[in-house]
């Protein structure tokens, strides 16, 4: 049995200890009948006892909670700081603790059908125009003895929409560089197939010839990989080491902002909606599970905007 929480105190009131047994209840309800992962039950947890706290402090008892009672919680918590995703968590771990006490018969009102989700502010990804792009992907020094792999990776990055944890784990024989394509594996291990196209195939070829065997023979025995991209040690690179890469080729172009493997993913997404692609296409090709992630990039290319207003504002 988890610990009562907060409000178990010697000097609570008799409102507070109940409040405190009925979370601890419920939180031995998430981990062996729910079996959700330790982390998150912390976070509940977490989550609860500040909730708990601000109903003591308004003298207000589960049983007798309002929708109103909810919402002056959430506002405390934004006026505290938090950000919109966390104040969305807290209300998501309200609503379950209250569902849990309806069903098991402690609270007889339930409330939250008539508690919304406050709602996420969505942020524009930073974009490169297709010249910074250019610039970016020729930001790497010529000399280095790690030019072609890194010259590879940025290639892939932008030809395929990769993330960087994508990036690091793709195979050699996700590749296949004759018929221009590669498969790899995305979020919840969905797999996906993603063309490349002829700069990426040519700078993977050099590098798949010239330069990885040699980083395979560093391997400790033993102990070969098959990732495609490999650091001095023979090993996989990691996702830190796939956005130093990126980092140090915006750098040496001059390039300012924050600009990381991503931002080469929504150049990507961005440039072919541009160009005319598909949505459900580009949907596909980013793995997005729902359309509505990918819808962002429809309002990110300012060039088409403008030039839909001129064409259809009657005072363009």
């Amino acid at each position: 049995m988890i610990d009562a929480v907060a409000h178990s105190s010697p000097g609570a009131s008799e409102s507070d200890r109940r409040a405190a047994r009925w979370l601890a209840d419920f939180l031995d309800y998430l981990l062996v009948e729910a079996a959700l992962a330790d982390n998150t039950v912390v976070a509940y947890r977490r989550d609860l006892t500040r909730f708990l706290a601000h109903l003591s402090l308004s003298g207000r008892a589960l049983d007798a909670l309002t929708p109103l009672d909810v919402q002056n919680h959430l506002r405390q918590l934004k006026t505290d700081g938090l950000a919109i995703s966390s104040i969305s968590r807290a209300l998501v771990a309200v609503k379950m603790f209250l569902r849990y006490l309806v069903l098991e018969g402690r609270v007889k009102r339930d409330i939250t059908d008539a508690l919304d989700s406050p709602r996420r502010w969505q942020r524009l990804p930073h974009v490169l125009s297709r010249e910074q792009t250019v610039s970016l992907l020729g930001g790497l020094d010529g000399e280095d003895p790690l030019y072609l792999r890194d010259r590879a990776l940025l290639e892939l990055l932008y030809a395929s929409g990769l993330r960087a944890s994508e990036a690091a784990t793709v195979g050699v024989g996700d590749v296949n560089l004759r018929i221009g394509y590669l498969r790899c594996l995305g979020k919840g291990s969905k797999e996906r197939v993603v063309p490349v196209g002829r700069p990426a195939i040519a700078a993977a070829q050099e590098y798949l010839e010239q330069l990885r065997p040699k980083l395979a023979e560093l391997a400790a025995p033993g102990q070969p990989s098959d990732v495609l991209f490999l650091s001095t040690r023979g090993r996989p690179l990691d996702r830190t080491a796939v956005w130093r890469i990126v980092k140090r080729a915006a750098r040496n172009s001059g390039l300012s902002g924050r600009i990381s493997p991503h931002t080469l993913r929504h150049c990507f997404a961005t440039h072919l909606l541009a160009g005319g692609a598909d949505l459900r296409a580009v949907q596909e090709m980013l793995g997005h599970v729902d359309v509505a992630t990918t819808q962002i990039y429809t309002h990110v290319d300012s060039d088409r905007l403008k030039s839909i207003h001129r064409k259809f504002h009657p005072r363009p």
